[in-house]
């Protein structure tokens, strides 16, 4: 189920907000000027969610698989699995957006429980 593009801009920037605090950046502001810009003191943060040119390195710096999931009975992937995350592409503006808002949410998962076993998948209905 896709929410408003208002409610979704403010999950993007909650998920940004979050990993930056688990990367280490304690004094988060958003510029109200520039809506959607996080700042650390006068440092920018990376639109992880928004931009492939912040988003892409944290594949390679985690070691994240990406697998995309496309059911039997269709001819086009519907998700993918980043990690042990899971997105589904109907969730998400497009697939872009798709994987770069479960490429952050598998970071924070595993910058969150770094000695937690990660829990098998189950398959997509």
């Amino acid at each position: 189920m896709r929410i408003s593009d208002q409610d979704y801009f403010r999950s993007c920037i909650a998920k940004e907000r979050q990993l930056a605090q688990l990367l280490g950046h304690r004094q988060i502001e958003e510029c109200y000027e520039s809506v959607g810009t996080l700042w650390d003191g006068a440092q920018k943060l990376p639109a992880w969610t928004r931009d492939w040119a912040a988003c892409g390195p944290l594949l390679a710096q985690h070691g994240l698989s990406l697998v995309f999931l496309t059911p039997d009975d269709a001819d086009q992937p519907e998700g993918a699995e980043i990690g042990q995350t899971r997105v589904h592409f109907a969730d998400h503006p497009s697939r872009e957006r798709a994987l770069m808002f479960g490429i952050v949410k598998e970071v924070i998962r595993r910058l969150g429980h770094p000695h937690h076993p990660a829990e098998p998948l189950r398959p997509l209905p």
